[in-house]
């Protein structure tokens, strides 16, 4: 489903799910003043379609700040990106990873307990066949969070 077809009845549901996933059908129904079995008619058809793909967790700062955070440029060699997000996906520590425009071909967003364990998942990647290329930005803090990066 597109954002074209998405009327403003969806766009409040689906915000007010972006504020928490787990208010209640009677809650929301309520907050956008409609029944109960609209709401839920509603958020069948969006996740049937494909605009609502998941519901997940977003964690403290505190508990996140135990750790180290880290966006991972990757330049890959040509015809092997497939075979890298191949390797990459089965690295727990990997928390996302998106294809971008610019100079890296990919952006990783990684999450690790201690520099030493980051230093170990930064040279896995590295030798990842097909990676040409990283440079890494450790995160020193967050400034704005509207929830887990798209």
């Amino acid at each position: 489903m597109s954002t074209a077809h998405l009327d403003g009845i969806d766009r409040q549901l689906i915000a007010a799910l972006q504020v928490n996933a787990r208010e209640s059908i009677a809650v929301l129904a309520r907050k956008l003043g409609i029944a109960r079995t609209t709401v839920t008619a509603r958020l069948a058809r969006l996740e049937s379609s494909g605009a609502i793909t998941g519901y997940g967790v977003r964690l403290s700062q505190r508990l996140v700040d135990g750790g180290l955070q880290a966006y991972v440029g990757i330049t890959v060699q040509p015809r092997s990106g497939k075979d890298v997000v191949k390797r990459l996906t089965a690295m727990a520590q990997v928390q996302q990873l998106c294809t971008v425009s610019g100079e890296f071909d990919y952006v990783a967003w990684l999450r690790s307990d201690s520099p030493e364990q980051l230093d170990q998942l930064l040279d896995q990647i590295g030798s990842v066949e097909g990676v040409e290329k990283t440079t890494t930005s450790i995160i020193l803090s967050s400034k704005i969070d509207r929830g887990t990066p798209v």
